[in-house]
Protein backbone atom coordinates (compact mmCIF):
# COMPACT_ATOMS: atom_id res chain seq x y z
CA UNK A 1 0.00 0.00 0.00
CA UNK A 2 1.23 3.46 -0.86
CA UNK A 3 0.64 6.71 0.98
CA UNK A 4 -1.77 7.89 -1.73
CA UNK A 5 -3.73 4.62 -1.69
CA UNK A 6 -4.04 4.78 2.10
CA UNK A 7 -5.29 8.37 2.06
CA UNK A 8 -7.74 7.62 -0.77
CA UNK A 9 -9.18 4.68 1.18
CA UNK A 10 -9.41 6.78 4.36
CA UNK A 11 -11.08 9.72 2.64
CA UNK A 12 -13.63 7.44 0.96
CA UNK A 13 -14.33 5.67 4.27
CA UNK A 14 -14.88 8.99 6.11
CA UNK A 15 -17.08 10.30 3.28
CA UNK A 16 -19.25 7.16 3.50
CA UNK A 17 -19.70 7.62 7.24
CA UNK A 18 -20.39 11.34 6.93
CA UNK A 19 -23.03 10.57 4.30
CA UNK A 20 -24.55 7.98 6.68
CA UNK A 21 -24.64 5.65 3.68
CA UNK A 22 -24.66 2.14 5.14
CA UNK A 23 -24.15 0.42 1.78
CA UNK A 24 -21.14 2.59 0.98
CA UNK A 25 -19.74 2.06 4.49
CA UNK A 26 -20.10 -1.73 4.29
CA UNK A 27 -18.43 -1.74 0.87
CA UNK A 28 -15.14 -1.29 2.73
CA UNK A 29 -15.42 -4.64 4.57
CA UNK A 30 -14.98 -8.32 3.71
CA UNK A 31 -17.93 -10.68 4.27
CA UNK A 32 -16.10 -12.59 7.00
CA UNK A 33 -14.56 -9.53 8.65
CA UNK A 34 -13.98 -9.11 12.38
CA UNK A 35 -14.21 -5.83 14.27
CA UNK A 36 -13.19 -5.34 17.91
CA UNK A 37 -14.39 -2.19 19.66
CA UNK A 38 -15.14 -1.00 23.18
CA UNK A 39 -18.30 0.61 21.77
CA UNK A 40 -19.42 -2.77 20.37
CA UNK A 41 -18.78 -4.30 23.80
CA UNK A 42 -21.04 -1.67 25.33
CA UNK A 43 -23.81 -1.88 22.72
CA UNK A 44 -23.96 -5.68 22.59
CA UNK A 45 -23.04 -6.33 26.22
CA UNK A 46 -20.17 -8.61 25.26
CA UNK A 47 -16.85 -8.40 27.10
CA UNK A 48 -14.73 -9.11 24.00
CA UNK A 49 -16.33 -6.35 21.91
CA UNK A 50 -16.19 -8.48 18.76
CA UNK A 51 -18.47 -8.13 15.76
CA UNK A 52 -17.95 -10.98 13.28
CA UNK A 53 -19.37 -11.10 9.76
CA UNK A 54 -20.82 -8.42 7.54
CA UNK A 55 -24.44 -9.10 8.58
CA UNK A 56 -23.59 -8.47 12.23
CA UNK A 57 -21.52 -5.44 11.25
CA UNK A 58 -24.54 -4.08 9.37
CA UNK A 59 -26.67 -4.39 12.53
CA UNK A 60 -23.97 -2.73 14.65
CA UNK A 61 -23.44 0.18 12.27
CA UNK A 62 -27.19 0.65 11.78
CA UNK A 63 -27.64 0.98 15.55
CA UNK A 64 -24.77 3.44 15.71
CA UNK A 65 -26.14 5.63 12.94
CA UNK A 66 -29.60 5.60 14.53
CA UNK A 67 -28.19 6.48 17.95
CA UNK A 68 -26.04 9.33 16.60
CA UNK A 69 -27.89 11.13 13.79
CA UNK A 70 -25.36 13.98 14.06
CA UNK A 71 -22.43 11.57 13.59
CA UNK A 72 -19.59 13.18 11.69
CA UNK A 73 -15.91 12.26 11.33
CA UNK A 74 -12.97 14.55 10.60
CA UNK A 75 -9.90 12.73 9.30
CA UNK A 76 -6.75 13.81 11.13
CA UNK A 77 -4.08 11.38 9.94
CA UNK A 78 -3.48 8.10 8.14
CA UNK A 79 -0.71 5.56 8.70
CA UNK A 80 -0.08 2.79 6.21
CA UNK A 81 1.70 -0.53 6.28
CA UNK A 82 2.14 -3.44 3.91
CA UNK A 83 -1.47 -4.65 4.14
CA UNK A 84 -2.92 -2.31 6.72
CA UNK A 85 -3.92 1.25 7.53
CA UNK A 86 -4.61 3.18 10.70
CA UNK A 87 -7.19 5.94 10.40
CA UNK A 88 -7.04 8.69 13.01
CA UNK A 89 -10.09 10.90 13.23
CA UNK A 90 -12.28 13.04 15.47
CA UNK A 91 -15.97 12.34 15.87
CA UNK A 92 -18.78 14.85 16.39
CA UNK A 93 -18.12 14.85 20.16
CA UNK A 94 -14.43 15.64 19.71
CA UNK A 95 -13.35 12.13 20.72
CA UNK A 96 -10.20 10.96 18.98
CA UNK A 97 -10.36 7.52 17.44
CA UNK A 98 -7.74 5.33 15.78
CA UNK A 99 -8.88 2.34 13.76
CA UNK A 100 -6.37 -0.28 12.71
CA UNK A 101 -7.56 -2.05 9.55
CA UNK A 102 -5.90 -5.17 8.26
CA UNK A 103 -6.71 -5.39 4.56
CA UNK A 104 -7.41 -8.44 2.41
CA UNK A 105 -5.93 -8.99 -1.04
CA UNK A 106 -8.96 -7.11 -2.46
CA UNK A 107 -8.17 -4.04 -0.34
CA UNK A 108 -11.16 -4.44 1.97
CA UNK A 109 -10.97 -4.53 5.76
CA UNK A 110 -10.73 -8.09 7.06
CA UNK A 111 -9.90 -7.20 10.67
CA UNK A 112 -10.49 -3.91 12.45
CA UNK A 113 -9.51 -2.82 15.96
CA UNK A 114 -11.01 0.47 17.17
CA UNK A 115 -9.32 2.52 19.89
CA UNK A 116 -10.72 5.65 21.55
CA UNK A 117 -9.27 8.52 23.55
CA UNK A 118 -10.70 9.39 26.94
Amino acid sequence: MTRDEAWKLAEHWVAAWNAHDLDMILGHYEEDMELTSPVAAQIFGTPDGKVVGKANLWAYFQRGLAAYPELHFKLEDVFWGVNSVVLCYLNQKGTRTAEFMELSATGKAARVVANYSA
